[in-house]
């Protein structure tokens, strides 16, 4: 098992910023359409994290005309070009998946004032 931990050192990302549940974040995520390649960017609340190590995953929920989309990202993919954190939001779950069920101004989190 450390054979696979030190193969999958090289691939982890070095700066990756500190996400937490119920920031806000914008994801820069490299697109391949044919040939070309192009960056689009996700913007949403960030509503969980799993796993460790190379295999760590957080996923981003926003509502997009009256549908919510939600996607996950592996933080070490080399298609996740940068993570930005627009604001840091103020929550008391691990998980905020109960914000699938809320509409309007009650799915929103608020802001986290250091």
């Amino acid at each position: 098992m450390d054979a696979l931990k030190i193969i999958a050192q090289d691939s982890m990302k070095e700066n990756v910023p500190e996400i937490e549940i119920g920031d806000t974040a914008k994801v820069y995520c490299r697109i391949k359409e044919g040939d070309k390649e192009r960056i689009q960017l996700f913007e949403g609340t960030v509503i969980a994290r799993k796993g460790s190590g190379v295999s760590e995953t957080f996923t981003v929920r926003r509502v997009s005309h009256g549908v919510g989309i939600e996607r996950v990202f592996p933080i070490h993919s080399p298609n996740v070009d940068r993570v930005e954190i627009v604001r840091h939001g103020k929550v008391r779950r691990a998980k905020l998946y109960y914000l699938r069920d809320r509409v309007g101004k009650a799915a929103k989190v608020k802001e986290l004032i250091k």
